[in-house]
């Protein structure tokens, strides 16, 4: 694994600690509502049939986010 990576970047089964949430507007809002911060450890569980969108492990909740809304979230491996 690289040593910086997007939350876009991460495959099943690989997980990271955020580094940095660099998103704007309301989609960079529902992150941060989501838990998306400094330090929180997220797992990529699956991706969809067609690619996209991927669930990710945030918090102990299984949330689903587009690749586009998550390009901009810098994470760094555990």
């Amino acid at each position: 694994m690289k040593d910086r990576i997007t939350l876009s970047d991460l495959a099943p089964g690989e997980s990271a600690v955020v580094s940095k949430v660099s998103v704007r507007g309301e989609i960079g809002r529902r992150l941060l509502d989501l838990g998306l911060i400094a330090g929180t450890k997220i797992e990529c569980i699956s991706r969809s049939p067609l690619g996209d969108p991927s669930a990710y492990l945030i918090r102990g909740a299984v949330i689903a986010i587009r690749s586009r809304d998550c390009a901009d979230v810098v994470l760094k491996p555990v």
